[in-house]
């Protein structure tokens, strides 16, 4: 049993020893053969089964030569007991989505902790019946199928022959299982002479039967293990975007349709990432699906976002990086199969970075981009040092990166942070110490359009005050003008009244995410609460649940509100009204820090402030700086952003 890093021991023995070789393909053959170790026979035995089939030997040979970058889970047994825990969960008919989600995380992490340290990899396990029924299935549906006239042999050895689509993939007989419980569309497709051939159209028959008999529910946090045998797929309710973009790969290369993974490590203006499938249409067009098996392939791909990468998973051995694993002193985790298609999604250039390091331990530089918590910067490629310069290709426009290096104990910058513009212009950023400001801020990361539009929703919404239960007569204390609007309102009030509420305009379905009423500065109202007819109790305890994150709102656009019944008149002088949003504003009561960049000390702290209200102030801010605003009691999404003029540009 080995880490999957461990097959590079192999790998540097053998390109030692083959060095000089001509031929590179027999290089492969001889170091897949060489790891396969006590399994040599299992993978000879595929080669002479093919030996008189010369394009099936040519397929078996590309597997087994490339099949030193896979691996598997090592405890075969341990796998199945958790893959077995986690069947009868997803069968619980008494368990939601969510119940079986936390389940089987709840299991992950007792039962089966330790089940992804330990893999091995394929050459050591694969079996010569599994793989000679997956090259004879790939090949069926391959020569045999309408809608691959288009795929030529090394396209299909890529993107239809694999036995597996991605790492610690069960070796099991998805082929059969997936294309028998979703080709019954495609069964019942009609013949006509318009689209009966159409990958694309075939794909979302597919995809409509998917989503039919799934009926997938995203949850993007943490879930246990992923679900990576054939007969849990279609029964996984739950899932992130990779759970079901592995369920449509799988389902159409089984049934003989070319598709491929891509993955964006980072998005240029968030921490997370993100995968999806792309479809080689019989135009030639590589159509990706922006989501997963919930989007049509070929739509708009995700058109505001920004991307410094994005990498497709081959099957094949990218020799370049296996080259940079041998030779590196650092040996950052680079999948060892996948390729860079960053410019087929965006504008990209090949830059030259002038370093202010040179006694690096190594030549290779690290490209990142800042991500926020856990840390700060995340790597994303690498290229190489020379002559005072860091290289590298295919870089993503609009976004803010800075270059590391490795010392011979850790990475530490060797770059100022700089930004590429669209129009491909470089801008390093760099502050005036001596030159400092005063800086309000309101917020810690910048506002989509659909955060925008929600917290729209308020305007002209009006805190009433009444007597009557049934407000048939009441006071207007306060009308909503503006969203800049301080946390606790002060009322224009000196009367007493039992129910208060918030009533907004017609068509804003009443969304709002927060509600509170004080008597003083510091004393809560308190009371029961009430709402319009059509909210339900759910509804109407997230207006006053102190998660900022839940949001009263009703399906009737017109004539939604809540409030409250203080039981006995009382006179409300403040209130706090929190349109539904991120909650990336200001929190009150949350611990903040700010840093700003420092090129020689990294980032600089400016002072642990709690917030009083929605805004902080905070003095003798470098003009010019790279700023980062930390919440330490809530929340991971945080950007670096810069003054420009007093505006605020996120980066």
């Amino acid at each position: 049993m080995r880490k999957k890093e461990n097959i590079l021991i192999l790998l540097i023995f053998i390109f030692s020893i083959f060095s000089c070789t001509t031929d590179n393909e027999e290089i492969y053959l001889k170091y897949a053969l060489l790891a396969s170790g006590k399994n040599r026979g299992q993978l000879e035995k595929v080669l002479d089964y093919y030996a008189n089939d010369s394009l099936k030997y040519k397929a078996a040979r590309f597997l087994i030569e490339n099949m030193p970058g896979h691996y598997s889970y090592a405890q075969k047994d341990r796998i199945n007991e958790y893959y077995n825990d986690a069947k009868k969960i997803l069968l619980a008919n008494d368990l939601t989505p969510k119940q079986q989600r936390d389940s089987i995380l709840i299991i992950s992490d007792s039962l089966y902790a330790l089940l992804d340290k330990f893999t091995i990899e394929d050459v050591k396990v694969i079996k010569a019946d599994f793989l000679i029924h997956n090259i004879d299935k790939a090949f069926e549906v391959w020569l045999n199928n309408p809608r691959c006239q288009h795929v030529d042999f090394e396209t299909f050895c890529e993107m239809i022959l694999p036995y597996k689509c991605v790492e610690l993939q069960e070796m099991d007989s998805w082929r059969d299982t997936l294309s028998a419980r979703f080709s019954e569309d495609l069964q019942k497709f009609p013949y006509n002479d318009e689209n009966w051939n159409s990958p694309y159209r075939v794909v979302n028959l597919i995809r409509d039967e998917m989503l039919r008999k799934v009926k997938p529910i995203g949850m993007f946090n943490r879930s246990g293990h992923p679900l990576l045998r054939s007969d849990l797929l279609p029964i996984q309710t739950y899932g992130r975007c990779e759970d079901y973009v592995n369920l449509a790969v799988l389902t159409f290369r089984s049934l003989g349709i070319p598709v491929s993974i891509d993955v964006a490590p980072y998005w240029g203006q968030y921490r997370a990432g993100h995968s999806w499938y792309v479809l080689l249409n019989d135009r030639g067009e590589e159509l990706s699906a922006e989501w997963d098996i919930g989007s049509l392939p070929g739509t708009a791909f995700f058109p505001y976002q920004r991307i410094p990468k994005v990498y497709r998973s081959t099957y094949a051995i990218n020799r370049d990086i296996a080259k940079y694993k041998i030779n590196s002193t650092y040996k950052f985790p680079f999948e060892l199969c996948q390729i860079d298609v960053t410019d087929k999604y965006v504008k990209t250039d090949n830059i030259a970075i002038p370093i202010n390091k040179c006694d690096l331990a190594e030549d290779y530089a690290y490209i990142s981009t800042f991500t926020g918590r856990p840390q700060d910067w995340s790597v994303i490629d690498y290229g190489t040092i020379k002559k005072g310069e860091a290289y590298f290709n295919k870089i993503g426009r609009n976004v803010l990166y800075i270059i590391h290096g490795f010392d011979g104990e850790r990475l530490i910058p060797i770059t100022k942070p700089f930004f590429i513009h669209k129009n491909g212009e470089i801008e390093y950023i760099t502050c005036n110490k001596e030159d400092e400001s005063i800086l309000t801020l309101y917020r810690k990361y910048p506002e989509s359009e659909n955060v925008v539009t929600m917290r729209r929703r308020i305007l002209g919404a009006q805190i009433q005050a009444s007597n009557y239960r049934d407000f048939s007569k009441y006071d207007i204390l306060y009308t909503v003008k503006s969203t800049s609007i301080p946390d606790k309102i002060k009322l224009n009030n000196s009367k007493s009244y039992r129910y208060y509420r918030y009533m907004p305009k017609d068509g804003s379905y009443g969304s709002i995410a927060e509600l509170k009423f004080w008597m003083n500065d510091t004393l809560p109202i308190t009371g029961s609460y009430l709402a319009c007819q059509f909210a339900t109790k759910e509804n109407i305890d997230k207006a006053f649940d102190d998660d900022w994150l839940t949001n009263f709102e009703t399906d009737n656009q017109d004539g939604a509100w809540v409030g409250i019944d203080a039981k006995k008149p009382v006179v409300a002088s403040h209130v706090r009204i929190v349109p539904r949003g991120d909650d990336n504003d200001i929190h009150p009561g949350d611990e903040y820090e700010l840093f700003y960049w420092d090129n020689e000390f990294g980032w600089i702290s400016l002072g642990v402030k709690f917030a009083k209200d929605n805004s902080l102030t905070y003095k003798h801010v470098p003009n010019g700086a790279l700023l980062w605003l930390k919440n330490y009691t809530r929340g991971w999404d945080e950007r670096p952003f810069r003054v420009i003029n007093g505006v605020i540009e996120w980066l």
